[in-house]
């Protein structure tokens, strides 16, 4: 499947880009923000993050086209407060993170991310990851599995389908995703597997305990808004409710006015917001991108502004 950058208009209005200016694409994926970012810089420059050395090659290559004011820097944009302090930048005028898997990684089979194909268990986005799929399904204990599937898919028979892994990997280990749909395919009743695809559920689940992605995003947010300059914006964009809620509950905390009676004629500095919400309501994607781009139908996109 062709790649598509989702919302790729409403982020590059989002973030208002001064030509002039020091943007940040925190997850390059196939570089589509990333060019259209490039494309409008004049004297200005792009750091783009990545962990997944296929997307690293394709986007230098794709980048080099429209400009060389660009550096790639190989790593999870956990670390991108200290990368960029390496590179002697301490503020920035914009940064976007488009949070979902890119197409080509969907589409690469033996990755494992998808649960529509026999592959290995793997799902990192790293590869030099140590943590794999794999360990997750046939180490994890019982309680961690029941917890990670209940608080990262929301999967209601979390219990059931943890029961009969740990159960299934006791004859053997569990290596394939085709194993595991279809342990989670008879953990469930089968009205509710066709009605609900609780497999969309479990993968989900052990995608985020495979690359940390909650605890990096809730903890790389208050990183980006503390480099921000003034009138320096974030555009971010989720897929699922556990990191929408994350971003949507750390903008409203540092864009409110804390511990004071609204009205007040002067506020006192220490108490000033951080950050305005540009949208206090998700931009979510258009028909005509829906039409164009099925995966994009989950994908709500927050702006804020830096005070």
């Amino acid at each position: 499947m062709k790649h598509y950058s989702v919302l790729k208009n409403e982020v590059i209005e989002g973030l208002n880009i001064n030509p002039d200016g020091i943007y940040v694409d925190a997850t390059l994926g196939y570089g589509g923000h990333s060019e259209e970012i490039l494309k409008r810089l004049r004297r200005g420059f792009l750091f783009a993050f990545d962990q997944d050395e296929d997307a690293i090659s394709f986007g230098q290559e794709r980048l080099s086209k429209v400009s060389n004011n660009f550096k790639i820097i190989y790593a999870n944009f956990s670390n991108l407060k200290a990368k960029l302090y390496d590179e002697k930048i301490t503020k920035v005028d914009g940064v976007v993170f488009d949070l979902g898997l890119s197409s080509p990684q969907i589409d690469e089979i033996s990755r494992g991310f998808t649960f529509m194909h026999d592959a290995p268990l793997d799902m990192r986005m790293d590869k030099n990851n140590k943590l794999s799929a794999w360990e997750v399904i046939n180490k994890y204990k019982l309680e961690d599995l029941i917890n990670i599937f209940f608080t990262y898919g929301e999967e209601r028979y979390s219990k059931s389908i943890a029961k009969n892994i740990v159960k299934e990997r006791q004859n053997k280990k569990i290596t394939r995703t085709t194993e595991l749909v279809n342990i989670i395919k008879y953990s469930v009743p089968l009205k509710y597997f066709l009605k609900n695809h609780p497999e969309r559920q479990i993968f989900q689940a052990i995608r985020i305990e495979v690359n940390n992605e909650l605890n990096i995003l809730k903890n790389t947010l208050k990183d980006v808004i503390d480099i921000l300059n003034p009138k320096g914006r974030i555009c971010i964009i989720t897929f699922h409710s556990l990191e929408d809620r994350i971003v949507k509950h750390i903008f409203k905390k540092e864009s409110d006015i804390n511990n004071l009676v609204k009205g007040l004629p002067i506020i006192p500095e220490e108490y000033q917001p951080l950050i305005k919400l540009i949208n206090k309501k998700p931009i979510l994607p258009s028909e005509e991108e829906l039409k164009v781009n099925t995966r994009s139908k989950s994908a709500k996109l927050r702006i804020i502004e830096r005070l």
